[in-house]
């Protein structure tokens, strides 16, 4: 069986550091908010380019936390709008209305499944007062456009950056260091994985960053006073270990992605589908957390794959407007995020796939 994704196959490259680090770890006696946490904010502050970041529970606790900085600045109030993509993992859209604001969705570029840009102003009004981006299955969404709309209507630009970490904007910008603030996850299955739940907000505003910090801490910056209402959303010395040292190797791990889609997209010719669309100018711009495919008969497909011993998987089968717990936006009609609902399907892409494993895919898809 090929393995959508193979983490026992990813980190066991890194067991010995890895092990050698929970031991360190264990040793220490000191296991929440200690120096291997501060190390590895330091180091994927200097990756990404900002000047802050604070880690924390998880990814959806990073947009949470970016939107309740903003709030107790002042800069969001209960009912305010942001404009999010229609075409996303639902914890985007959770993390706006946990917060007591209101998401306007916006239909995705039918060629990039990203946020379409020139749909953006037409959906702004009195009460909108951020755009929350996602940088969908890896490739960066932005243009000059966004920041352009965005100063012109005095809205704060924030990044969903859970799924493309390491990736490079047109000007040598990374993914995560493009708006005023950014929320990344360390799900064990992403790009820069954790071995458990972990995230963090980058962001270079030493205002956001500091609340953000108290309020991820019981709402507190000094023990037993407590600023805020706050959350326990930490992450702890072990993850923090783990994830400094897979953070050495993920710009090599991206590029093992790079060359699987190159060889993908060349490779595959298979004309009942559509392949991710991808121009010479975006290599770089694009981390393949996934690698996505349309088809009318993705059903059939992915039954065709099991039965030769291929996983495959669906992001996402259920557009967040049709969710149950958001019944209010039933009825709404987002009909190219419902289309790439029922024809989408996520082919094996990891740094740790074996070339006759990538053949395989290729062969098997080009015969259905």
């Amino acid at each position: 069986m090929i393995k959508f994704l193979d983490l026992l196959k990813i980190n066991s490259q890194y067991s010995k550091e890895l092990k050698e680090a929970a031991s360190e770890v264990i040793d220490s006696g000191w296991y929440l908010q200690g120096d291997r946490v501060k190390i590895f904010e330091q180091n994927l502050s200097s990756f990404l380019g900002t000047k802050h970041v604070i880690t924390c529970a998880n990814g959806f606790d990073a947009l949470r936390l970016i939107l309740r900085a903003y709030k107790e600045m002042d800069l969001l109030k209960d009912g305010d709008e942001i404009i999010v993509p229609a075409n996303t993992y639902i914890a985007t859209i959770l993390a706006v209305t946990d917060n007591n604001l209101h998401p306007v969705l916006a239909e995705p570029d039918g060629k990039t499944y990203n946020l379409d840009l020139t749909k953006i102003e037409n959906l702004i009004t009195k009460r909108t007062k951020a755009i929350l981006v996602v940088h969908l299955y890896g490739l960066i969404c932005w243009s000059k456009g966004l920041e352009d709309i965005a100063e012109a209507h005095n809205l704060l630009l924030i990044e969903d950056n859970a799924q493309a970490i390491g990736a490079r904007w047109d000007d040598g910008r990374k993914s995560g260091n493009l708006g005023h603030a950014a929320g990344l996850s360390f799900y064990p299955g992403k790009n820069l994985g954790a071995l458990g739940d972990s995230g963090a907000v980058a962001t270079s505003d030493d205002e956001v960053a500091r609340i953000v910090r108290a309020i991820g801490n019981y709402g507190s910056s000094e023990k037993y006073v407590n600023e805020f209402k706050g959350l326990n959303s930490r992450m702890d010395e072990i993850q923090a270990a783990f994830l400094n040292i897979k953070l050495k190797y993920l710009d090599q791990e991206n590029e093992i992605r790079r060359k699987i889609a190159d060889y993908y997209l060349e490779n595959i010719v298979n004309l009942n589908l559509i392949l991710p669309c991808l121009n010479d100018t975006q290599r770089y711009s694009h981390v393949w957390h996934l690698f996505v495919i349309r088809t009318l008969n993705r059903d059939n497909l992915q039954h065709y794959f099991f039965e030769k011993g291929i996983q495959t998987l669906i992001h996402y089968p259920i557009p967040p407007h049709k969710q149950k717990c958001y019944k209010k936006y039933n009825n709404l009609k987002y009909p190219i995020t419902s289309i790439l609902a029922d024809e989408v399907l996520s082919l094996p892409i990891s740094p740790v796939m074996m070339e006759g494993e990538i053949k395989k895919v290729v062969e098997v898809i080009n015969r259905f």
